[in-house]
C-alpha cells in the first residue's frame, strides 16, 4: 500500500522559505508523476508544481521563479523548497502520485497525502 506523508509546513513572515517534504512509502510498481497542490479556505484545491515522468518540472504562473520541485536520488521523497513567500501563498499543501498517467494540475492523482499547513504573515 502506498502512502505519501508530508511535512515541513510551518508559519513564516512573508519573503521567508520553507521546505516542504513529502515522504513515500509502499511499492510504486513505475516512475510516478509527483504534484505538489495547494487549497485554501474556501478555495478549489489548485496544482503549484508537478515532475512529469521523464522528471521534467512545471509550474504554475503564480509560484514560478520562487517554488523549486525535486526529488531525491531513491525516489523515495519529493520536495517543495519555496522561497519569497508570500501571504497569498498561505494554504495546506499536499502531494500527490500516480503512476497511471500524469493528471497534470488536475486533482485526479490516485495517491495523496494528509497535508501540511504553511502560513505566511504579512
Amino acid at each position: 500500500q502506498v502512502q505519501l506523508v508530508e511535512s515541513g509546513g510551518g508559519s513564516v513572515e512573508a519573503g521567508g522559505s520553507l521546505r516542504l517534504s513529502c515522504k513515500i512509502s509502499g511499492t510504486l510498481y513505475s516512475r510516478p508523476c509527483m504534484a505538489w497542490f495547494r487549497q485554501s479556505p474556501g478555495k478549489e484545491r489548485e496544482g503549484v508544481a508537478l515532475l512529469d515522468f521523464d522528471g521534467t518540472s512545471k509550474y504554475v504562473d503564480a509560484v514560478k521563479d520562487r517554488f523549486t520541485i525535486s526529488r531525491d536520488n531513491g525516489e523515495k521523497t519529493l520536495y517543495l523548497q519555496m522561497n519569497s513567500l508570500k501571504p497569498e501563498d498561505t494554504a495546506t499543501y499536499f502531494c500527490a502520485a500516480d503512476s497511471r498517467y500524469c493528471p497534470m494540475w488536475d486533482p485526479g492523482y490516485h495517491y495523496w497525502g494528509q497535508g501540511t499547513q504553511v502560513t505566511v504573515s504579512s
